[in-house]
């Protein structure tokens, strides 16, 4: 049960803590559910700063809805910004018309795009990592897909003026931390990738103004790359000719140079490590929940989602029998390369017994799940192949 300490906390935190345990995750089956304002009870991993994921009956439907949608923060102070005041600074050594822009500004002033992309948190399913290692320890709640609105960040840059030597584009939003020597949050992109005309400066989720828990009123949304990018409440931007050196560039969510497949962040990068950048394939069964109980020839459907860095999911298949054989599953409708596919498959419940169900993914590039997890520090990029152990009575 939840503790007297636990409602004290979420309290001092403007926020309630849950009075259940979450028994929908594939990790740490002592999750927390929480209550965010504005937010439906979520898995709760970490009260200061807020860093809660979504139960897995809410990553049902092909678009998550903004209610249930995984909430991530590195620092705790953490203002709700008033949109009438709020600025856009855009300047740097590498820009050459610096811009100080309103809302209405982006609003009235920019083409109106979308793109319905998946946020995946970069440390998901940290908590499954064996060794343990340090961190949030997420489950498979931390992503969500989402049709976000907004402007091209390549037009706003543009307005600025880009330069000839212009090498990233670091940015910052308004949270910050509450104790004094904690580093701001502050990130950087290749320009190359801040060009590319996917990546938005979101205004809008599913059709709505961002929810204050997911970046509002402005925030960046990079597709096909892991969240770390996503920076919420974007305040500033800055084109400069030199790699960005703050911590969280420099210090954190970095990987083995070589290690993992992905695009690379060349500026960034040291023959030792680099910065984690694209999603890599991965899927989710969604349905049954592990461990379910199905009744001897009940029609059971097995459901789930697919996804990658955007290259697009070419096909997922499902195994019965200890991964030795493979069969195909059914695909959903396409939302795009940058979206999660959603696939089903009828299960044979004329057998009572135990069933061990796996599902592996396959991008049109090539990639395939692996088999194993390439173990790292920081548990990034745990994208095994997915089994879930079920029983016919």
């Amino acid at each position: 049960m939840v503790t007297r300490r636990d409602l004290l906390l979420g309290a001092a935190a403007g926020y309630v803590a849950g009075d259940a345990w979450a028994d929908e995750l594939y990790g740490d089956p002592r999750g927390v559910l929480g209550v965010l304002p504005e937010k439906k009870p979520l898995i709760r991993r970490s009260i200061r700063p807020p860093n809660y994921e979504t139960l897995l009956k809410d990553l049902v439907p092909d678009i998550t809805p903004n209610e249930v949608f995984f909430v991530r923060y590195h620092l705790s102070r953490i203002p709700r910004v008033d949109a009438a005041l709020w600025r856009l600074e855009v300047s740097g050594a590498s820009a050459q018309r610096p811009l100080s822009l309103s809302l209405a500004d982006l609003k009235s002033g920019f083409e109106h795009v979308t793109v319905t992309a998946v946020n995946q948190g970069s440390g998901f399913r940290r908590g499954l990592c064996s060794p343990r290692v340090p961190g949030v320890q997420w489950g498979s709640g931390a992503i969500g897909n989402a049709l976000w609105g907004g402007v091209r960040l390549r037009d706003v840059l543009q307005r600025a003026g880009v330069g000839a030597d212009a090498l990233e584009v670091v940015y910052r939003g308004a949270d910050g931390p509450a104790l004094m020597g904690t580093p701001e949050f502050v990130k950087s992109l290749p320009v190359e990738r801040a060009l590319d005309e996917h990546t938005l400066i979101a205004l809008e989720m599913n059709g709505a103004p961002l929810p204050h828990w997911n970046g509002a009123p402005a925030r960046l949304v990079v597709p096909g790359w892991t969240g770390t990018y996503w920076m919420k409440h974007l305040t500033q931007l800055r084109i400069e000719p030199k790699p960005f050196d703050g911590f969280w560039m420099k210090g954190a969510y970095r990987l083995p140079t070589g290690a993992f497949p992905g695009e690379r962040f060349v500026s960034q990068e040291t023959k030792e490590n680099t910065p984690i950048t694209e999603i890599l394939v991965d899927s989710l069964i969604t349905g049954p929940v592990p461990g379910a109980h199905l009744r001897r020839g009940q029609q059971v459907i097995l459901a789930g989602k697919a996804w990658d860095g955007g290259s697009g999911i070419e096909a997922v298949e499902v195994s019965l029998d200890g991964r030795q054989s493979w069969r195909p599953a059914t695909f959903g409708r396409d939302l795009g390369r940058f979206a999660w596919r959603s696939f089903h498959l009828p299960l044979d419940t004329a057998k009572a017994g135990p069933m061990q169900v796996s599902v592996r993914a396959r991008s049109r590039n090539g990639s395939v799940q692996p088999e194993k997890l390439t173990f790292n520090a920081a548990g990034y990029h745990d994208n095994r192949v997915q089994s879930v152990s079920l029983v016919v009575t």
